[in-house]
C-alpha cells in the first residue's frame, strides 16, 4: 500500500499463517464476525476499517479494495496477495482454513 495510507492498518499479532489482510467497515456485522473468527484462530492479520480513515484518504483506500474486489463488498479478505474472498464470514473462515490455516483448529 501507500506509506500515507499505512497509518490506517491495524496489526493483530498471532501465529503467522500467511499474509492476511481484511478490508472492513467498523460497523459492519459481517466484518466483525470475520475479525472475531480470526482472533479465535489466533492468527496474525492486518485490517483496515475504511470508514475510520480521513475522508480525503477513503477514495485511495477504496481503489485498493476495488483492485481485489471490483464489487467492493465488505468484508474483503486477501490472503498472500493471491486469494480474495468476500462477503459471507463462514465462507471466509472455510477458505482461510483451507488455504493457509491447516494446522489451526477453530472454535464456534
Amino acid at each position: 500500500m501507500n506509506q500515507n495510507l499505512d497509518k490506517y492498518i491495524t496489526h493483530i499479532q498471532g501465529e503467522y499463517k500467511g499474509e492476511i489482510i481484511l478490508f472492513s467497515l467498523s460497523n459492519c456485522a459481517r466484518c466483525n464476525k470475520v475479525k472475531k473468527a480470526l482472533n479465535e484462530m489466533g492468527v496474525e492479520y492486518y485490517y483496515i476499517d475504511i470508514d475510520r480513515a480521513d475522508h480525503k484518504d477513503r477514495p485511495r483506500l477504496m481503489e485498493t479494495v476495488e483492485r481485489w474486489n471490483p464489487a467492493c463488498i465488505f468484508p474483503t479478505v486477501v490472503i498472500n496477495k493471491t486469494i480474495c474472498i468476500t462477503g459471507d464470514p463462514a465462507r471466509i473462515t472455510d477458505t482461510l482454513e483451507e488455504y493457509c490455516l491447516p494446522a489451526v483448529e477453530t472454535r464456534n
